[in-house]
């Protein structure tokens, strides 16, 4: 029984990165034999057994056999007598096709060091058609490995995956997974351009797809592509060091532009209300989480209102607020904020440019948490109102707190 260090480990140890999460293959074993040595079996489709003292992965070899389309289409045989070369062989890139011994010492069947020396990212074997998975892993690393490329022979097999249907077996979790955790890295445009040169986001995403060569008024968007525009976006998301559902709602904020007549471009009067089926749709699609889901459908509905929000009366902010619910969710609200600031920022030569809508309406948000609701309702109750009268009477609390923190910091109270 012999142990190796295999994979990203291996991987990011050579680039002189963190080595976060370790995983391990066995070789010359069977599941008798690792049980006796005291791990314990986790696997369902293939042995994995988790280390006694460490609780790490560890693996048996194995080879895997294509036998149906999709993720989920393969047979896996491990047996004592698979060995480490066999096993490297079935990985996606030849960057993650490494091992390393009980020694220190590199296993590199198939020039997993050249390519990291060269920053490429290259298929390990034609085996890499058959999993779909492995295009948006690929398009993940090359958001994470900003310097690296994709080999042409890696890209042509990806386009011929995309013709053939591979990428529509995919599951929703699946492509959740990989694709939120691709948004998640340093590059996150990055993922998207891998997507679009193999063909594979107009399968999984249309309504992005249909964003690239859109125009947008150039007095507004200098980039004026609304593809480009997200790109940009989606990376200010990255430098703003942003959350999951920031990003997300970023990467949906723009779907309606899509669906500008013709005859009205370069404008996109309405596109926030046109938007808002497609990112329901897309999020049942994706089966993405609800705080996600909900956070871009708030976005795409309200983020040209906050642009604005500089100009509004102290009423129309505080109506902004109402529709956001912002005092019982005020988390959401500041993530809301954030996503229209990386909208803002995410333009051609205005990357820096200051965005104060964010920090008014932050100041507009403490104004209303700390209005004392019970004593406001107290008070209309003394006053004789009943109801909805009630309700209407704390509003005109919350109201007057924002006029009263506006007029302590200079600020005008009714629209400019």
């Amino acid at each position: 029984m012999k142990q190796y260090l295999v994979g990203g480990a291996v991987r990011d140890g050579l680039l002189g990165l963190p080595v976060k999460d370790k995983d391990w293959v066995v070789v010359g074993a069977d599941p008798a034999a690792m049980r006796r040595a005291g791990f314990m079996p986790v696997g369902r489709d293939f042995p994995v057994f988790l280390h006694p003292q460490s609780h790490e992965e560890y693996a048996l070899a194995r080879t895997e056999r294509k036998t149906a389309p999709g993720y989920h289409g393969f047979s896996f045989h491990a047996a004592p007598e698979v060995t480490l070369e066999q096993d490297l062989a079935r990985r996606d890139l030849t960057i993650n096709a490494m091992a390393q011994d009980a020694d220190g010492q590199i296993i590199d069947p198939y020039g997993g060091q050249r390519d990291l020396r060269d920053k490429v990212l290259r298929h390990v074997s034609p085996a890499f058609g058959e999993d779909p998975v492995r295009i948006l892993r690929l398009a993940r690393f090359d958001a994470r490995f900003t310097e690296f490329s994709v080999a042409p022979e890696t890209l042509a097999l990806m386009r011929h995956m995309v013709a053939d249907g591979e990428v529509d077996a995919l599951v929703a979790e699946r492509v959740w997974q990989e694709l939120s955790r691709g948004l998640m890295e340093a590059r996150p445009s990055r993922l998207l351009e891998v997507l679009r040169d193999c063909g594979a986001l107009a399968r999984l995403s249309p309504e992005v797809e249909r964003l690239f060569g859109v125009p947008q008024p150039a007095a507004h968007h200098p980039e004026i592509d609304t593809g480009l525009h997200l790109l940009m976006v989606l990376d200010q998301c990255a430098a703003q060091a942003a959350p999951l559902p920031v990003r997300y709602a970023c990467l949906c904020h723009d779907l309606g532009k899509g669906l500008t007549p013709t005859d009205q471009l370069p404008r996109h009067f309405g596109h926030e209300a046109r938007g808002l089926p497609l990112v329901r749709a897309l999020s049942e699609r994706w089966r993405v989480p609800s705080d996600c889901r909900e956070l871009a459908e708030m976005v795409a509905r309200e983020h040209t209102h906050v642009h604005q929000s500089e100009a509004f009366s102290a009423e129309a902010r505080l109506r902004l607020l109402e529709r956001c619910d912002a005092w019982r969710r005020p988390e959401r609200f500041e993530h809301l904020l954030w996503a229209c600031e990386c909208d803002a920022r995410g333009r051609l030569g205005l990357t820096l440019r200051p965005y104060p809508q964010r920090a008014r309406l932050l100041l507009d948000l403490r104004a209303v948490l700390a209005v004392d609701l019970a004593a406001a309702s107290a008070a209309a109750i003394a006053d004789g109102k009943t109801g909805p009268a009630i309700g209407r009477a704390v509003n005109q609390a919350r109201l007057a707190a924002l006029v009263a923190v506006c007029a302590a910091q200079g600020l005008p109270t009714q629209a400019t």
